[in-house]
């Protein structure tokens, strides 16, 4: 599957760069053409000569030989690569990643390239939980880079919990699957609605929900990374992809409006934002003062963008989410009939590590032909190419 594909490693300085070994003894029995860089403390875990023995290529860690001065070119590595895969990726390379910083080879390649970059991050358990790190592979994603999460395990420390660079043979199923899907939905558009919608109650308050618009962003770099173009319409969220089409918007009617817009031109559409319910009835000019003791608020029902889009559906593809807390199943496939979904996931509050703001979720896929498939709690990422993966091989 991977026969004369070019794949550039990158080691960085971590003790799971032993792994990078047997990473690349797969990859060449793929039939991969294999190209290493490492850094100076890659160096330090594992020797250049170890690698360049396995990947029949030299190793590059230096933008020029000292010894006889001959450049090693980060834009033609870049260029030569069909992927490139950091792994492992450590928190000091992460960092500089994120940052735009490029004091190595390294970085300068990744800066180069052309191709999909994926990284598979590996550091101690406090390293890896740290707010700075969830924040940097949130960079990372939203630059469109694919990670790989970190595994749950016993650490070099001795600690135990998340960190673990995944094993080699992980690492090339997530490749072989890039591979798969890379192109799988070229020339397809995809329109997706995220985040919450706020409804305005005066000019500084509103009504709304916690949702950060980080599903529907793993969603449209899931479906870019599977050659798909992208037109997102999201309501106040903290994350957005930085690439395709997005129209912000705040409220219902507005996401509604946007949405029906685009969803002619849209083989595939997909219902992730959380939006309101139901909206004050008569929103006022002038700031609310805190006078009386009881203050009612009379409110009417929003739009069903979902049904009010399903009616007019005509040969597309359409997804919805389905966030419960009581009767899941049920409710679920009653909205997977009622709004003309294909494909509903349903996720719970009840499960721990799943819902709004999280960077994990615990779905189940129902379809029109009562299929349901369950899912362990996984990344968001993760949720969102098993999404992608389902629409693929549903519309081959």
């Amino acid at each position: 599957m991977l026969a004369g594909k070019k794949i550039l490693l990158a080691v960085c300085g971590s003790i799971a760069a032993y792994k990078a070994a047997f990473f690349v003894r797969l990859l060449k029995k793929e039939g991969a053409e294999v190209k290493v860089i490492m850094t100076k403390s890659a160096q330090d875990f594992i020797t250049p000569l170890t690698l360049s023995t396995l990947s029949k290529n030299p190793v590059h860690s230096e933008y020029f030989d000292k010894k006889n001065g001959e450049w090693n070119n980060h834009v033609e590595l870049g260029m030569w690569a069909d992927l490139m895969i950091i792994a492992p990726l450590s928190a000091n390379t992460l960092g500089k990643m994120a940052n735009g910083i490029c004091d190595n080879l390294l970085l300068a390649t990744y800066l180069s390239a052309k191709c999909p970059v994926m990284v598979a991050p590996a550091m101690d358990l406090d390293m890896y939980r740290h707010p700075t790190t969830t924040e940097n592979l949130n960079r990372l994603q939203s630059f469109g880079n694919e990670i790989i999460e970190a595994r749950d395990g016993e650490l070099a420390s001795g600690l135990s919990g998340p960190g673990r660079m995944a094993e080699p043979e992980e690492l090339i199923d997530a490749i072989k699957k890039k591979v798969i899907n890379t192109q799988a939905l070229a020339g397809k558009q995809v329109l997706i609605s995220s985040g919450p919608t706020f409804e305005p109650i005066d000019p500084v308050r509103f009504i709304g929900n916690h949702s950060s618009g980080k599903m529907g962003t793993a969603i449209a770099n899931a479906f870019k990374d599977s050659g798909a173009s992208i037109t997102m319409v999201s309501g106040p969220a903290s994350h957005f992809p930085n690439h395709g089409e997005v129209i912000k918007i705040n409220s219902a009617n507005e996401m509604l409006n946007e949405m029906q817009k685009r969803h002619d031109q849209a083989d595939i559409v997909i219902f992730s934002a959380a939006v309101a319910d139901y909206r004050p009835e008569n929103p006022v000019k002038e700031k609310i003062k805190k006078k009386e003791e009881l203050l009612e608020l009379r409110l009417i029902k929003n739009p069903d963008i979902a049904s009010e889009l399903g009616k007019k559906k005509k040969n597309q593809f359409h997804v919805g989410f389905a966030l419960e807390t009581t009767n899941e199943e049920t409710n679920a496939k009653e909205k997977l009939k009622k709004k003309n979904f294909d494909l509903i996931v349903l996720n719970s509050l009840n499960d721990k590590g799943a819902g709004f703001q999280q960077d994990t979720n615990r779905v189940t896929f129902f379809d029109k032909n009562n299929n349901q498939q369950k899912f362990e709690l996984k990344s968001k990422n993760d949720v969102a190419r098993d999404i992608v993966e389902y629409v693929i091989k549903t519309l081959k």
